[in-house]
């Protein structure tokens, strides 16, 4: 064999076994037991290791073959006899690179090489300068004290200054290499192992029994190493048994605690293995998703079994609910055929009602002036007249929209079409002649609607048409409806909604203290039926509304005279709904709240209270925050009027 310098047992082990185990090899103790049977050719039993080597070689050709004696003059020099335990031992015996797997015949031949060449008398004879007292030869004979006897060699290996005790840390770049950074570190604390076949790393290949198998031994590892050489006191040294029993508890306590932190070192290194381990990462994921794959299963035949029960459920109820759903779905379709020409008339109305707006606003309204577009001359001052002129055109021009038909308007805008701006007398006679026929049609109307009158005594005529009050003609006896009452009956049907208790009898008791009739329930209910199937638009109230607002306007018209006539006309004209006090514009959710949160912040104190409501309320002015106030205050105060009324009497 040639010459051997080992580095660590598993290279020597591989290199005289001719084997490629990389999961299990012996070590510590076994391993030497190995080496020193493998040195007499034989076999270590149990790991079916074939015999290295073969032949007549005798054991002192196979000891002088094996392992390299080193012999460091200069280091022997260099060591002190009194600090001899603080020595390497191995180094001194010329067996630093083999250390721990020497055998007992190794460390035999090392000693007696140096003590051929480093004996005193030896030394002597050469002519060395000797000390009796002081000399590195005592260093010799101690360290071949030490590593012959088994106890102590153990002693000394567990605290052998050449082994590295640090434990990679488990942060990412041990995680990207982790197998070349703890594979020589498990391999190396292996050696401390009291139990054989000791599991190795292995690969990324490594099977999940193997890993398994690696960490369970891992975690229950049982470690041989003990820290007697660090005994600061010697047992021996006491002069008496008490004193002897004191140093032995103090160092039995020192070897438990170091025992404890090497364990605990041991237990940080599988756990940072454990932790950066991508085997087991990838048995995790495979254990997580079998789980997930078994519980899918489960669920899925679950599923499969209540969809097979709700396929059956389903057909039954298909076959009960076709014929029903064929019946719907024709129903739909001509609500929907319905839905779709309501529609179609309302756009078409909006679309016919939005022409003749543009056919007024060309014509300057028909009042017979000729547009400022039309004509480059400039424009006469404009009369009080004029303006009555006007207002009372706009407003034929929303009656005609609001009461002719879609038919009737489109007629109309046909005859508009064709009449050229320049000719101005044509248009605004097509426009009289259809204010005229509404009119006529209105009159018509009213007629049929007033023409059974009163009979004598106050009785209402047995015939006659129906209108706004034909309801309470038929149900409430001779007294007619008159606009304010219908005004109340609005605000008290809106004020006391459905679900009041007593409703009618309070509404009713609302319209007699406002305005001081003698209403029955029964009376109130038939008209507020009567309004809310007849038509408005065409009713008396509506005309009562329009001659109002045309009153109203007309005394404004003749006091303008007085005013500076360079003032100009405001923008926005108040509808006859308006004027009747039927707001069309409804305060919203939101501007209510605004307005009483308005109302809280800014108190009755302050001089420009109303100014700083209405700005906190977007698109109201301050008569219209004025107006909804009073309003809110008027309606609190006759609601609870109106139920104290109708509220039976306390006992």
């Amino acid at each position: 064999m040639g010459e051997v310098q080992t580095v660590g047992h598993s290279e020597v082990f591989h290199k005289l076994s001719g084997t490629c185990h990389t999961d299990v090899e012996p070590v510590g103790r076994w391993f030497r037991a190995w080496w020193y049977h493998h040195q007499r050719n034989g076999a270590l039993s149990g790991e079916g290791l074939s015999v290295a080597e073969s032949g007549s070689q005798s054991d002192e050709e196979v000891e002088c073959s094996t392992v390299e004696i080193e012999d460091d003059v200069e280091y022997l020099r260099s060591l002190d006899p009194k600090e001899w335990k603080d020595q390497d031992h191995y180094a001194v015996l010329g067996l630093k690179k083999v250390r721990i797997i020497a055998t007992e015949d190794d460390i035999k031949r090392a000693y007696r090489q140096k003590v051929l060449r480093h004996h005193p008398d030896k030394r002597k004879a050469a002519g060395e300068e000797v000390r009796a007292d002081d000399d590195y030869f005592t260093c010799i004979t101690k360290a071949y004290e030490t590593l012959s006897v088994a106890s102590k060699r153990r002693a000394y290996d567990s605290v052998d200054s050449e082994f590295d005790d640090d434990v990679p840390s488990s942060n990412a770049a041990n995680k990207s290499r982790f197998f070349e950074v703890f594979s020589p570190v498990i391999a190396a604390n292996a050696r401390w192992s009291v139990r054989s076949n000791v599991p190795l790393l292995g690969d990324v290949n490594s099977s999940r029994d193997h890993v398994e198998n690696f960490y369970d031994f891992w975690y229950n590892f049982e470690s041989w190493r003990e820290f007697s050489y660090l005994d600061e006191e010697e047992k021996d040294k006491g002069q008496d048994r008490e004193e002897r029993r004191w140093i032995e508890k103090q160092n039995k306590a020192e070897r438990a605690r170091r025992k404890k932190e090497e364990m605990s070192r041991l237990r940080s290194l599988v756990d940072a293995a454990y932790a950066c381990d991508p085997r087991i990462l990838r048995f995790k994921e495979e254990d997580k998703q079998k789980k997930l794959d078994d519980k899918k299963a489960k669920q899925d035949a679950v599923r499969a079994r209540k969809e097979e029960e709700e396929r059956k459920r389903r057909e039954e109820e298909e076959n009960k609910l076709r014929i029903k759903r064929q019946a719907e779905e024709a129903a739909r379709a001509r609500q929907n055929a319905a839905k779709r020409e309501k529609e179609n008339a309302k756009r078409a109305l909006k679309r016919e009602r939005e022409q003749l707006h543009k056919y007024g606003k060309q014509f300057n309204y028909f009042t017979g002036v000729v547009p400022p577009t039309a004509s480059a001359a400039a424009s006469p001052t404009t009369t009080a007249q004029d303006e009555a002129e006007l207002v009372k055109r706009m407003a034929d021009l929303d009656r005609l929209c609001e009461l002719l038909t879609t038919d009737e308007l489109d007629k109309l805008n046909k005859k508009m079409a064709v009449v050229s701006l320049d000719c101005v007398d044509e248009g605004r006679t097509l426009f009289d002649e259809a204010v005229d026929e509404l009119n006529r049609r209105i009159d018509e109307e009213k007629q049929q609607h007033l023409g059974g009158g009163l009979a004598p005594g106050g009785s209402a005529a047995s015939s006659g048409g129906g209108g706004v009050n034909s309801g309470s003609k038929k149900k409430g006896g001779s007294n007619q409806w008159s606009p304010e009452e219908l005004n109340l009956l609005i605000k008290a049907v809106n004020l006391f909604p459905a679900g009041t208790n007593q409703r009618w009898e309070v509404v009713a008791n609302f319209i007699n203290q406002h305005h001081g009739g003698n209403r029955a329930a029964k009376e109130v209910l038939a008209q507020a039926k009567e309004l809310q199937s007849g038509d408005f638009s065409r009713s008396a109230l509506k005309e009562a509304a329009n001659k109002a607002a045309y009153n109203k306007f007309e005394k404004e018209s003749k006091a303008g005279p007085a005013a500076s006539e360079e003032s100009i006309p405001s923008e926005r004209y108040e509808t006859p709904a308006e004027q009747l006090g039927i707001n069309l514009t409804p305060w919203t959710a939101d501007e209510q709240r605004l307005l009483e949160q308005a109302l809280k912040t800014y108190p009755a104190s302050l001089s420009d209270r109303w100014e700083r409501i209405a700005e906190a309320i977007p698109n109201r002015s301050k008569k219209e925050c004025m107006k909804r106030y009073k309003e809110l205050v008027e309606l609190v105060r006759a609601k609870k009027s109106a139920q104290a009324a109708v509220a039976p009497p306390k006992k």
